[in-house]
């Protein structure tokens, strides 16, 4: 994207977030003001993190990267990453000085640098950012050829199953399965398969690694903008429908199917009729409390589309952006190093669960005393082999469309990739509004 372009998308964007139509309350000059003893405060506006009985996660890293210069303190973003990005977008529209650091979905930096939310990185700071990190999560942190955000962790998706389960179906899990082969194990052995089929991101993520499975892609060029190709409407795209409409309408279907998430998928798999779910990192640890499941653990590559094709795993995480109109961008600056070092990728992936943006993060001892060195790999190898959703400014224009038109699950069918791409291509050009 051109200089010209990518400026007048980021006029285009900032409007179209102004019109969300956020007052930002006074109160916001306080939160920016130093403290009494004059030293500044960075505040860092996170996506919560598990609960936890003490000082754990973001939180624990903004306590131990504060300073004698400046105090590092969080503030809590709502839970699902659309309203996050919500609250984060009316803000900075407004120009709030309040918001030093954010953490944000990798599926909306793009969308934030474009629109001039994030204060550029001095090339010097964004090679020191990217040193050691994984080359996939360093791509969803840059836009137009310069790394705007500093990765903090990444997360992908692996196929967990019950080892009981696979076994009493006679599935070979230490080679790669299809969408269907599980669908059909779980309905002929009374077992479930655990999706994120809400109407949100986590639907969004499922369909865009149901289509890349299937070798296609939602956007060809995401970096045109609105005069992006879309591609949904595809083989893949009728792929991809296939499995959701299969799944939805099989005895495999969770009842809330139309209303799951990562966090309800949890206990129907821990449950008599527990046999597979496809969600992210923190599974291993989530299920420590529970021995008979936790015993039963297995995990496996993402399953694929199309069996002559390789899984495409969901890739995400969190990238650490500076606000474009903080007061203190030098210590903001010094502080994300620190909030993204190898030692608190390590620390924040022990106690949560989400992986390091780092290489080096998993061959640590540390890490290995809490995961298995086969999931360690399994985790590396999906990311490597993982697909991001499409780099776009208009990305959550594109999502949102996608799930107006393909939700509820058991209403897709072979024509909703047409109707989708249709909308998707009128929403952009705004010809038509999401609902």
């Amino acid at each position: 994207m051109g200089n010209s372009s990518s400026s007048g998308q980021r006029g285009s964007r900032r409007r179209r977030v102004v019109a969300l139509g956020v007052v930002i309350a006074a109160a916001t000059a306080l939160l920016a003001a130093c403290s009494s003893s004059g030293k500044p405060t960075l505040y860092w506006y996170i996506n919560p993190d598990p609960a936890s009985d003490t000082l754990s996660g973001q939180a624990l890293l903004a306590q131990q990267c504060s300073t004698d210069k400046y105090t590092v303190e969080t503030q809590e973003l709502p839970t699902s990453a659309t309203d996050q990005r919500v609250q984060l977008a009316r803000r900075l529209a407004a120009e709030d000085s309040s918001i030093d650091l954010m953490s944000i979905d990798p599926a909306y930096t793009a969308e934030f640098a474009a629109a001039g939310f994030l204060a550029p990185i001095p090339s010097a700071d964004a090679k020191e950012m990217a040193k050691g990190k994984l080359a996939g999560i360093v791509k969803t942190a840059t836009f137009d050829g310069k790394l705007i955000a500093d990765p903090l962790w990444a997360n992908t998706q692996v196929l967990w199953y019950r080892k009981s389960f696979a076994q009493k179906a006679g599935l070979d899990m230490s080679q790669p399965v299809t969408w269907d082969q599980i669908i059909d194990a779980a309905s002929q052995n009374d077992g479930t398969v655990g999706v994120q089929g809400n109407k949100y991101e986590g639907y969004a993520v499922w369909i865009n690694a149901l289509i890349m499975g299937a070798g296609g892609q939602i956007v060809k060029d995401p970096a045109a903008g609105v005069d992006a190709k879309i591609t949904i409407n595809s083989p893949a795209g009728r792929a991809a429908a296939a499995v959701i409409q299969k799944l939805a309408h099989s005895s495999a279907a969770e009842a809330d199917l139309s209303v799951s998430n990562e966090g309800t998928v949890l206990a129907p798999f821990a449950s008599p009729q527990g046999a597979f779910q496809v969600n992210w990192t923190f599974v291993y640890p989530n299920y420590k409390a529970d021995p008979a499941t936790f015993k039963d653990l297995g995990w496996a590559e993402y399953p694929r589309t199309d069996k002559g094709e390789s899984a495409r795993p969901p890739v995400g995480g969190i990238n650490l952006g500076i606000g474009a109109y903080t007061s203190h961008l030098d210590d903001a600056i010094e502080a994300a190093k620190c909030i993204t070092s190898l030692k608190s990728q390590i620390q924040y992936a022990i106690q949560t669960g989400n992986m390091p943006a780092s290489a080096k993060g998993y061959s640590s001892p540390e890490l290995k005393k809490q995961f298995p060195a086969e999931l360690l790999k399994l985790f590396r190898d999906s990311l490597d082999d993982g697909g991001p959703r499409p780099q776009s400014p208009y990305w959550s224009d594109i999502s949102g469309a996608i799930l107006n038109t393909w939700h509820p699950p058991s209403s897709v069918n072979e024509n909703t990739p047409s109707e989708s791409s249709a909308f998707i291509t009128d929403v952009l050009h705004g010809k038509a509004l999401l609902q």
